[in-house]
């Protein structure tokens, strides 16, 4: 797709959004407002909003624990991913998902997942799903680093290498496995290296640079679409927070979470857009005030939304 200063812009937007939507979850759940767990993208804005901006509404998406920005950029609507989060019956699955278990499929997004590398098998079997029914279709099955030491990885790339399924497998590289750094559990140097196993591209770009991501993710989508099967695109991020909320991360060495900070991807991407004469400072001002009321709006309406009722318990089980 070509990149026009309109779609520059769009994804200037995206990331933002994710960004303070990110933020606005964090605060919220530090007050005590939402249930279970949350596990925020913060700092790896560029990735789900560069991937995305080349897909369709009709394409998949399968995505992770830490998939708030995947579904956001994917098109979700935020007042119901909120609600979800929130545990609200106005949620994306009544409630019942939170944060780790979202499912839209109107937008395409299959769904977030709890269990690290659960999503091979899913995008996998949507990628075969398009194929089987002769539609141009595309999965993109996000991931960790910490993913691909399990089996499904491995069974997920060489069927959709033997059967040249429409996926592309992003792996964002940023730096932890939970708590354990990227060169005590991979063996390898990149991970995108892994895919001359099975015959097929392995890419490593700069996963905080959104143009970077978004040409070589669009050159995978297209090799998809044609029918000339899937992609091991490898996108080096940094997470800023901790694997958790409320992970104090002593894990990290000193200055680690300084340097990333430093390398702030919309901040890069803001200072692009200025040099290019796409942003002035009014237009971006005006950007930021779009986003910050839609976010409030989207936790304003999961805040007044009610929780399920208990006896709706049964309902949507299956067995």
């Amino acid at each position: 797709m070509e990149l026009t200063r309109e779609k520059m812009l769009a994804l200037y937007e995206t990331m933002l959004k994710i960004r303070r939507f990110e933020e606005k979850i964090a605060e919220m759940f530090a007050a005590g407002s939402i249930p279970g767990f949350v596990h925020l993208c913060v700092g790896q804005e560029a990735v789900a909003a560069g991937v995305a901006a080349n897909l369709r509404i009709d394409d998949y998406i399968v995505s992770t624990h830490r998939g708030h920005g995947h579904c956001i950029a994917k098109g979700a609507d935020l007042a119901k991913l909120a609600a979800e989060i929130f545990g609200r019956k106005t949620g994306y699955c009544q409630g019942r998902g939170g944060s780790m278990h979202i499912s839209a499929m109107d937008v395409g997004i299959i769904g977030t997942n709890g269990i690290v590398g659960g999503g091979f098998p899913m995008a996998t079997g949507a990628a075969f799903s398009a194929l089987y029914r002769g539609t141009d279709q595309v999965t993109v099955c996000f991931f960790g680093e910490g993913a691909t030491g399990q089996g499904t990885f491995h069974e997920a790339m060489n069927l959709s290498a033997l059967w040249k399924l429409p996926v592309v497998f992003v792996c964002e590289r940023n730096g932890w496995a939970e708590f354990s750094p990227f060169d005590v559990h991979v063996p390898v140097p990149t991970v995108s290296q892994r895919a001359q196993a099975y015959g097929i591209p392995g890419v490593t770009v700069d996963g905080n640079d959104v143009l970077a991501v978004y040409e070589a993710a669009g050159r995978a989508v297209d090799r998809a679409r044609k029918g000339d099967g899937p992609t091991l695109l490898e996108c080096v991020t940094h997470r800023w927070r901790g694997h958790y909320e409320g992970d104090p991360q002593r894990y990290r060495p000193e200055g680690d979470l300084a340097a990333s900070r430093a390398n702030d991807p919309i901040t890069r991407f803001q200072a692009k857009l200025v040099e290019l004469g796409h942003l002035s400072a009014e237009e971006d001002a005006e950007i930021k005030s779009r986003v910050e009321k839609a976010v409030e709006d989207a936790i304003s309406f999961a805040q007044n939304s009610p929780f399920p009722a208990p006896e709706e318990i049964l309902q949507g089980v299956y067995a």
